[in-house]
């Protein structure tokens, strides 16, 4: 049986020890000045005297009163809660601070600068000498990569693209007619800038519509593994700063996402269809085309939009309808059937 383990040795390189100060300040909290040396993180449930924990969710509590961590990261509101021989860490956003701390404790390994030998890189393609260019991949001419930048093998970045610096392209991704800005994560098997679904119906059937725009992913985009973004037909398909996209997501052309949007997995969003910014769109949701999603809208899990939907609201259910009108419906259905019951 497999030993369960947060950062596993074989594959997560740990660094460390750092003092209970450093990880404090990292989180972005405040903690007593104690001499205590910390070297890894852990759960709740599992964490030792040399590990930091967090707390976020009041609903485990419970583990809180147990954990045998030596430091937590909580909400103030929290602290008497935690035991006598952990170190509290407080501040008011937990989980961002154990995001941060176990970024302290497993940093993203670093660049190895260099194009490998069984890399093709065309004449004519710009590769910055800090980037690293895996094995097997292709970059065609008149492609840009910048300072810091890792290709991963087997990933193709074509003609005239262009990858700002620090941006991270995993295995098997293909990059086409595509401009990526700082810090762009892109997980294994993406495909962005690829042709998007238009067509025009004949007498003698269909006509593909040329896709003469291009794909535009801005600074801190992450593009999860498997998903697609089609490249625009008439103006540019655009994805807002800081978003982010699950895997299996499926982005039409002349989509425009706006800032720190979020597309959870097996989202369909139909071409010319515009997100306003931090709207929330939960699992396996669709919506039509040349619709636009108010900023700060939440839309449920499998609902279906085929409206305009106004900023801050929240819609549930296919075709998709305000929270309260579709909670209001369900209720009256199971009145029903205990009624004919």
């Amino acid at each position: 049986m497999v030993e369960a383990t947060t950062g596993n040795p074989r594959f997560f390189h740990r660094s460390g020890p750092y003092p209970l100060a450093v990880v404090a300040g990292t989180a972005g909290g405040i903690a007593e000045k104690l001499e205590l040396l910390l070297e890894g993180v852990a759960p709740l449930q599992t964490a030792g005297p040399s590990e930091v924990s967090f707390l976020d969710n009041r609903r485990y509590s419970s583990a809180l009163d147990q954990t045998l961590a030596g430091a937590v990261i909580v909400h103030p509101d929290m602290a008497a809660r935690v035991p006598r021989k952990t170190a509290a860490i407080l501040t008011t956003e937990p989980y961002a601070g154990w995001a941060r701390v176990a970024a302290l404790f497993y940093p993203t390994p670093p660049v190895r600068p260099g194009i490998h030998r069984s890399a093709i890189v065309a004449e004519g393609a710009l590769v910055d000498p800090s980037a690293e260019i895996g094995p097997l991949s292709v970059i065609e001419a008149g492609a840009e990569i910048g300072p810091g930048c890792r290709i991963g093998p087997y990933a193709f970045v074509g003609t005239g693209v262009i990858l700002g610096r620090d941006c991270r392209i995993g295995s098997h991704v293909s990059l086409s007619y595509a401009i990526l800005g700082a810090r762009v994560y892109v997980y294994p098997g993406a495909r962005i800038g690829q042709e998007g679904f238009g067509f025009a119906s004949t007498k003698d059937g269909f006509l593909s519509v040329p896709q003469l725009g291009r794909v535009i992913l801005e600074d801190d985009v992450e593009v999860g593994s498997n998903s697609t973004i089609d490249r625009g037909s008439s103006r540019d398909t655009v994805i807002g700063a800081g978003s982010r996209l699950d895997n299996l997501v499926q982005i039409g052309h002349n989509v425009v996402l706006g800032r720190c949007c979020v597309i959870v997995a097996q989202v369909g969003i139909s071409g010319s269809t515009v997100l306003e910014d931090h709207v929330r769109v939960g699992g396996q949701a669709a919506m039509a085309g040349h619709l636009r999603i108010g900023e700060g809208a939440v839309i449920g899990a499998q609902a279906g939009v085929i409206s305009d939907t106004a900023a801050g609201a929240t819609v549930l259910g296919s075709p998709a309808q305000p929270k309260n009108d579709f909670f209001r419906q369900v209720a009256t259905l199971k009145k029903m059937i205990k009624g004919e019951g």
